[in-house]
């Protein structure tokens, strides 16, 4: 047992298995997770970035034992997910985006005074915890407001605090910035951050298919999609891996026919994307070198497509992913969600 690794993964798979209700038989099975390998050390914030469908709540739901594998192993703080869940369960907590756990009718300290209950902490321990971390959230003005009183964006805090409160080895956040606004969003990024910062030894692993968050929150993030792990890295290593390319962003005019596909046939063009916007479209181009460019405009030229804006930008993990997937975040999700189960 490696007791410097919080998380380990070995050809984790699991498949889901859809039947004919009537006729009792498969109609088709879906393929979830396929040859997951990690390994997560202590103390350190990992993300898994994918989009969704792509396999991330899965992997947490058999890491949290709530659901078994089909094939591989996993082990968490030491122990198996499968012979060994109630010794990982009193080390972990969870929290996921959207929840609307605990009882409209209790205050906000009162829902997490009870979840501290079921993990044995006593109750003043559990108050002085649930004070501090409300201060720190900034939501210590809602203390003694009913939960159902609450905003999306509040009683999402307040699921955070809950994840927090009793003081796990190891914290998984799956997309718990889902349908926050931006101020929400970004207190809860600041929260997380500080609390790895006082609690050094403790390891989150966080799902997101937020590019900001993954590159702002994580020490190394694992690309997935189509529950595979596509790379695994720190953020400005997965980057680095596009630096040999020249990165263009073009607004344009009225495509007029003028098709992605026509672009990559001209000699250095590696990829290019076109979005219809309003009034226009953005190209996103990306070059072999600054010397393909001209050709680029000349097409756009002959097509009477007027250039609006060009700039030349740093690699994003959005750029990393298109470029491991074949396709933006947004199209990646279309398809998903055509294959969930």
């Amino acid at each position: 047992m490696n007791t410097d690794l919080a998380i380990e993964t070995h050809n984790l798979g699991r498949i889901y298995t859809i039947r004919n209700r009537r006729e009792r038989r498969v109609r088709r099975e879906i393929v979830a997770l396929q040859d997951v390998n990690l390994q997560i050390p202590r103390g350190e914030l990992f993300g898994l970035l994918g989009p969704n469908g792509a396999g991330k709540t899965t992997l947490i739901k058999i890491l949290t034992t709530l659901l078994a594998p089909t094939s591989g192993w996993a082990r968490v703080a030491g122990y198996d997910v499968v012979r060994e869940p109630q010794k990982i369960r009193p080390r972990i907590n969870m929290v996921s985006g959207g929840e609307s756990s605990g009882y409209g009718l209790l205050t906000v300290r009162e829902n997490l005074w009870m979840f501290a209950q079921f993990y044995g902490l006593p109750s003043r321990e559990a108050n002085r915890r649930i004070e501090e971390l409300l201060r720190r959230i900034g939501l210590e003005d809602r203390i003694h407001t009913k939960s159902s009183d609450l905003s999306t964006g509040l009683r999402q805090k307040m699921n955070i605090v809950r994840g927090f409160l009793t003081d796990p080895e190891i914290l998984f956040l799956d997309e718990p910035t889902l349908g926050l606004d931006v101020n929400a969003a970004r207190d809860v990024r600041r929260f997380v951050r500080e609390w790895l910062d006082v609690h050094p030894d403790r390891t989150v692993l966080l799902t997101t298919h937020y590019m900001v968050e993954a590159d702002e929150l994580c020490d190394r993030v694992a690309i997935i999609n189509q529950g595979q792990v596509l790379a695994c890295d720190s953020p400005e290593n997965l980057k680095r891996r596009l630096e040999r390319d020249a990165l263009f962003e073009i607004e344009i005019t009225s495509p007029n026919g003028l098709t992605g596909a026509i672009l990559e046939a001209i000699p250095g063009v590696r990829r290019a994307l076109l979005t219809e916007t309003n009034g226009g479209a953005r190209l996103d181009l990306t070059l072999v070198a600054d010397s393909a460019l001209p050709d680029v405009i000349s097409v756009l030229t002959e097509r009477s497509v007027r250039v609006r804006h060009l700039t030349k930008r740093e690699p994003t993990l959005e750029d990393v992913f298109v470029e491991l997937v074949g396709k933006p975040m947004a199209e990646a999700e279309k398809r998903e969600d055509e294959d969930e189960p």
